[in-house]
């Protein structure tokens, strides 16, 4: 399942700002892989894949 954080449209935040609660988001959610999606305009996770799974 993934999840959308912050949609970026609808935010004030400057890039920089993007890219701190970017980190921040990912420090909170370990288990997910914390990105910026261009085609969404979003601050987007997706679970990560599992380690020990076969390739």
């Amino acid at each position: 399942m993934d999840e959308i954080f912050i949609d970026v449209r609808d935010s004030d935040l400057t890039l920089s700002e993007i890219f701190r609660k970017i980190e921040e988001i990912q420090s909170e959610h370990p288990d997910l892989d914390i990105f910026l999606d261009g085609d969404m305009h979003a601050i987007r996770g997706l679970p990560r894949p599992d380690s020990d799974a076969d390739p």
